[in-house]
């Protein structure tokens, strides 16, 4: 059976200048994730929301997640 899991990934300041992931947070629905993503960053340097649709049973999941929010800075592979 596929589910579809939407994740807020928040980062702030790192040592040497690089980003720090905080944990992700796994939201419900696409609207708690946008909520979430959207509080997050008023206080973090970067926040990104996506989704991912597989099988969790068969631990098998889209190669591609799908962004739909993203603000301030960012790791490669979020552009």
């Amino acid at each position: 059976m596929r589910a579809t899991t939407y994740v807020v990934q928040a980062f702030n300041a790192g040592k040497g200048g690089n980003l720090k992931a905080d944990a992700p947070i796994v939201c419900k629905s696409e609207s708690g994730a946008l909520r979430t993503a959207e509080r997050l960053a008023l206080s973090r340097l970067g926040v990104v929301g996506f989704s991912s649709s597989g099988d969790p049973e068969m631990g098998d999941y889209d190669d591609e997640p799908v962004v739909f929010f993203r603000k301030g800075e960012l790791p490669p592979g979020f552009d």
